[in-house]
């Protein structure tokens, strides 16, 4: 999975990609890795992994984990190529999804690209940049698709769809809002990757003494709030700050500092939980001797296409699966107690596979 992270100058969110990025620092093996200076890669916390690698004596342990873009240099104008608009924009392209830091407190020391706060308003900035980035993209697919109509009439169904949301992003809306009336029309749009057809996330930068009541007392996020459910878009409410305090602490101190702060989670477990909500994803779980892991599907996969998470042979000679929930696993205490009690399943080709499922699939190679 993949996130990009947008904002404008001084809306905190270098500090939060920074603070996020090396809260994956400690992880055995998939440590922070900077890919590019504006790429990171952190682990997805599961505290089921450490259970069930001291229950199979594993190895190592390998986590799922998220990639963060930080998309820098998004201006007004950034469209145009104001600031370093054009390159960052194609980074963004390829994300699955959007995290939007809004600016949410009051700092005297830390300017305001605009000159005072307005949640909104910021948010309309970024989006109008996204909006006129997909027009141009679209302008040019139009012509060319137009162009192709002579030789090919079977593209004339696809002409008129790139019209309608052409004039969708004309009035303002994102294409992800665009009232599709078949599967096949938003599989095409979706294959463009428009900036503006991403699930968005948005993250409400707030002061320390907003995190207690989760920002319900400041008038900034529940503007942000508002407009996040009104778009079908998550929110979470992160101080970019303490983020970078909680990034340099162990785990026992992390949790007593969340503790004392009044939270119960930090600005990335919000994220993550977030990201999953919005991408519709969950994992399942291997373990065994050599390591235990978790691997990230979207809901509904059925068992052989979690199997080709896994490798491409394992989902084409799938045969079954056998499986056992994790709660089933760890209060049994063994695998084979579980199976003992009967607790242990053999799934075929249907079975769709759940949050949590603890899997060994059987295939032919």
């Amino acid at each position: 999975m993949k996130l990009g992270i947008v904002g404008l100058p001084n809306v905190g969110k270098s500090t939060l990609f920074n603070s996020l990025t090396k809260a994956g620092a400690d992880a055995a093996n998939y440590p922070f890795c900077t890919i590019d200076p504006n790429i990171g890669i952190v682990t997805v916390p599961d505290k089921r992994l450490k259970k069930l690698s001291d229950l199979y004596d594993s190895k190592k342990i390998v986590p799922a984990v998220i990639e963060f873009v930080d998309i820098a240099g998004l201006v007004k104008g950034a469209s145009k190529g104001e600031g370093l608009g054009n390159k960052f924009l194609g980074n963004i392209r390829e994300v699955d999804a959007i995290v939007h830091v809004v600016r949410c407190f009051e700092d005297t020391n830390v300017v305001h690209v605009d000159g005072a706060i307005n949640a909104l308003r910021d948010i309309e900035v970024i989006n109008l940049e996204l909006i006129f980035s997909d027009l141009e993209m679209l302008e040019r697919r139009i012509s060319k698709t137009h162009k192709s109509i002579k030789g090919d009439k079977s593209l004339v169904k696809e002409y008129e769809l790139l019209c309608k949301i052409k004039e969708h992003l004309e009035k303002e809306q994102s294409a992800l809002s665009y009232p599709f009336e078949n599967p096949d029309d938003e599989a095409l749009i979706a294959s463009l990757n428009l900036l503006t057809f991403k699930p968005v996330i948005y993250a409400a930068n707030v002061s320390e003494d907003d995190l207690a009541d989760d920002g319900a007392s400041n008038a900034h996020v529940s503007a942000v709030r508002t407009y996040a459910k009104e778009n079908n878009s998550e929110l979470f409410i992160v101080c970019a700050s303490i983020e970078s305090e909680i990034a340099q602490l162990e785990e026992d101190e992390k949790m007593m500092f969340l503790e004392e702060l009044g939270v119960q989670e930090s600005g990335l477990d919000k994220l993550i939980k977030a990201s999953y909500e919005l991408l519709g994803l969950i994992s399942y779980l291997t373990a065994g001797v050599q390591e235990t892991r978790a691997w990230t599907i979207t809901k509904g996969t059925k068992a052989p296409g979690a199997a080709g998470k896994i490798h491409t042979d394992f989902e084409r000679g799938f045969i079954r699966a056998e499986i056992v929930a994790y709660d089933d696993l760890v209060s049994s205490g063994s695998y084979s107690a579980t199976k003992e009690k009967g607790l242990v399943r053999l799934e075929g080709k249907e079975y769709i596979v759940k949050d949590g499922d603890v899997i060994l699939f059987r295939f032919n190679v």
